[in-house]
């Protein structure tokens, strides 16, 4: 039987991963190995192939959107040695299944510069990747600058909507400095659009008792930490930075 007109069909049909399989199964070399497979368990390893195909596919385009600052961070890669206050029970909580992320908690990462902060943001949102949620990296005076570009050629309203949509929303330092009165009520929006929808992860050098006063407006930043405060994990940081030891590359 011809396989060239199977393998067409198959990739013709986008099911690149069952294609890869199938040619697997009809090198000769592999004949020993499966010759004693039903074809149901021959069948279901073609099946099994074209899922792992689609689910490396997803995430590859899940970690390319994600667009983080650090692309080799991990979980499995965070330094408990040095000493910076790190709670290995609770970021093993955090880590297995992201329930956090499932559950619309939120995420505080405080301390220091150099301390690891944005590092172990980046780690904890490309775990709920591998997870299957969708995560985004930006930095607080960049998300400004894109909103007021937005405001100005009139697609603010989209580009809010395509914030509320993103499972793990990373907002780099936050709160170092003071924020405007357009700022302030950008940012309530987005802090509106994504309570108890989805999970925002913000790294800061502030305590979040100075967040208020950063935020300016007494209502507003009532409103806005009311959003964010309440159901949140504080991971607060400590020690030297890690920049000088090791580049920047670990957390």
């Amino acid at each position: 039987m011809l396989n060239q007109p199977t393998l067409e069909k198959l990739e013709t049909l986008r099911l690149h991963g069952m294609a890869e399989a199938f040619r697997a199964q009809s090198d000769p070399a592999q004949h020993d190995g499966l010759a004693n497979l039903s074809f149901e368990e021959r069948f279901a390893l073609l099946v099994d192939q074209e899922w792992t195909w689609r689910q490396n596919r997803a995430l590859a385009r899940r970690l390319t959107q994600a667009k983080f600052r650090y692309h080799d961070a991990s979980v499995e890669d965070i330094d408990f040695r040095t000493p910076r206050g790190l709670d290995r029970s609770l970021l093993r909580s955090l880590t297995q299944n992201s329930t956090w992320v499932r559950e619309h908690q939120n995420v505080f990462l405080l301390g220091p510069c150099g301390v690891g902060k944005s590092w172990l943001a980046c780690a904890l949102a490309e775990k709920a990747c591998r997870d299957g949620f969708s995560a985004f990296f930006i930095r607080l005076p960049k998300l400004f600058r894109e909103l007021v570009l937005a405001r100005a050629d009139g697609s603010l309203g989209s580009r809010l909507a395509r914030l509320a949509r993103i499972d793990v929303l990373i907002v780099d330092d936050w709160a170092h400095a003071p924020l405007g009165e357009s700022e302030r009520r950008d940012f309530l929006e987005i802090c509106e659009d994504r309570y108890q929808t989805r999970s925002t992860i913000l790294t800061s050098q502030l305590p979040v008792a100075k967040w208020h006063e950063q935020i300016g407006d007494p209502t507003l930043a009532d409103s806005i930490l009311d959003r964010l405060v309440h159901n949140a994990h504080r991971i607060e940081m400590r020690g030297e930075s890690m920049r000088k030891e090791r580049g920047g590359k670990k957390a």
